[in-house]
């Protein structure tokens, strides 16, 4: 596995726990992705990650819900749920990432740790935002910036 897939890859993880305990100390965090990872820079990678998924998660759940037509985010299996907001991060926020790795890593981790149809799921709805779209709607419409 290349090194920033397991970067995402634990962030995953921190994700997934915190959805289900949010009170979980910073240090106790930091302990998990240092010792998965080993690595200074894949742990500061991984942080990043999580820190700017968890600083951003209002906008970026909100985002999610306006793009998973019928679908309410608490009703969606933890690990889809997270491996979308994790994928919606980094399309819409983390510039340093192409679209398209971004867009194949949320994929990948979606049939590593979802359900068989996950990653036709987090495909159908992280195909639906655009790098920089942070101020937009989640399906972007080129003909509404055309005065």
């Amino acid at each position: 596995m290349p090194r920033r897939s397991r970067g995402r890859e634990v962030a995953l993880q921190l994700l997934f726990q915190r959805d289900h305990n949010a009170n979980v100390p910073r240090e106790a965090i930091e302990t998990f992705a240092r010792d998965r990872l080993r690595d200074a820079d894949l742990v500061a990678f991984c942080l990043s990650l999580f820190d700017g998924v968890v600083a951003r998660l209002e906008e970026i759940d909100r985002r999610l819900s306006e793009a998973a037509e019928n679908w309410r985010l608490p009703r969606m299996a933890t690990v889809d749920r997270n491996v979308l907001r994790l994928g919606a991060y980094e399309i819409i926020y983390n510039c340093d990432t192409p679209r398209s790795v971004a867009l194949n890593e949320a994929i990948e981790l979606a049939r590593r740790y979802g359900a068989a149809e996950s990653p036709a799921f987090v495909n159908g709805i992280l195909d639906k935002f655009q790098p920089g779209d942070a101020a937009g709607s989640a399906v972007s419409d080129p003909a509404a910036l055309d005065p």
